[in-house]
């Protein structure tokens, strides 16, 4: 029984992320629909809610090709393989009864979130396509070039709340969100993500303008689906993560547990909606303004922000900042 009720737990929150991408593809081409005066998907289903149903049936019924001299089994194991790591991202999060709970679980997620890379750069040289190939180095390259300054943010959190323990870091902001007292370093990681997760303006590897679709170029059907899947999945979960560090979890707490969960999902849904309307505001960057702003802006803003984060450290007697009077 402990057995089953274990595999159940492990797989069953796979289902409600699954629904929200289906659910955020609608809301994103609602969105950008209405943006630019346009209705956007309203045919299948009552104002077009089955449209996302109807994208996936058609992916997955399609013939999966393949380039003849492409390696088979990188090229179908690269995108099980980024579906898998994004699936297994969300097993951590500490909503409701999290799969995986310890004290370095923000660690965990920055190791497991830096091995999407490989899947990527593997999807590119796997299809021994010119394109692919520059797309899977430019998405390596952007990803890794990202996460120097997201790991300095994550620093200056944990000297912020005194742990690597993600539970910690939202119980640490009941008095004051770190993304109000800090809004700086909020604003840093916001636009990191958007780039972590190759958003617009920032979506320079799959840019049709300068490169056809980038390291996916050569994936068609049930592949394809599998990297838009996880893509979309890794979107959600970026947001999840920015209000557990940033705007209090699932502040402000409640005795009453959906009323908790509640204020987690809308503020989730909030950044989320903030990313749709990046996308239909602003034009895609190119590639070395992309890695001007991280190298150049961010890195030292970053670098800095810790430093004065470790010397309020010190002012409090070695005591989490957040406690600092």
């Amino acid at each position: 029984m402990s057995v089953l009720l274990l595999f159940l737990n492990s797989v069953g929150f796979i289902v409600p992320v699954l629904l929200a991408v289906a659910l955020l593809t609608l809301i994103e081409r609602k969105v950008l629909g209405y943006m630019q005066l346009r209705k956007g998907p309203n045919i299948v289903g009552p104002y077009g809610l089955l449209q996302p149903i109807a994208d996936g049936f058609k992916l997955l019924i399609k013939e999966t090709l393949k380039p003849s001299n492409a390696s088979p089994y990188l090229f179908y194991s690269s995108p099980a393989l980024f579906l898998f790591l994004a699936i297994l991202l969300w097993s951590i999060i500490p909503v409701g009864q999290s799969t995986l709970n310890f004290n370095l679980s923000l660690v965990l997620i920055l190791g497991l979130s830096s091995l999407s890379v490989y899947s990527l750069l593997g999807s590119g040289w796997s299809s021994n396509s010119n394109y692919s190939f520059l797309g899977g180095v430019w998405a390596v390259a952007q990803t890794i070039s990202y996460e120097i300054s997201l790991g300095l943010i994550l620093l200056s959190v944990v000297i912020y709340s005194g742990g690597f323990n993600i539970s910690l870091i939202s119980n640490s902001q009941e008095d004051c969100w770190l993304g109000i007292c800090c809004f700086p370093l909020f604003s840093i990681w916001f636009i990191s993500t958007l780039a972590e997760t190759n958003r617009a303006p920032f979506d320079l590897t799959e840019g049709e303008s300068e490169i056809v679709s980038g390291y996916n170029v050569e994936y068609a059907g049930g592949p394809f689906a599998l990297f838009f899947i996880a893509e979309y999945a890794n979107i959600i979960f970026m947001n999840l993560f920015s209000v557990l560090l940033f705007l209090g979890g699932s502040s402000p707490v409640s005795l009453v547990f959906p009323i908790n969960i509640l204020s987690l999902i809308l503020k989730t849904a909030g950044l989320v909606v903030l990313f749709l309307w990046v996308r239909a505001s602003y034009p895609r960057f190119r590639y070395d303004q992309l890695m001007y702003l991280t190298w150049k802006k961010y890195l030292p803003l970053s670098l800095s922000l810790l430093i004065l984060f470790s010397f309020l450290l010190s002012l409090n007697n070695g005591l989490p900042v957040g406690l600092l009077g």
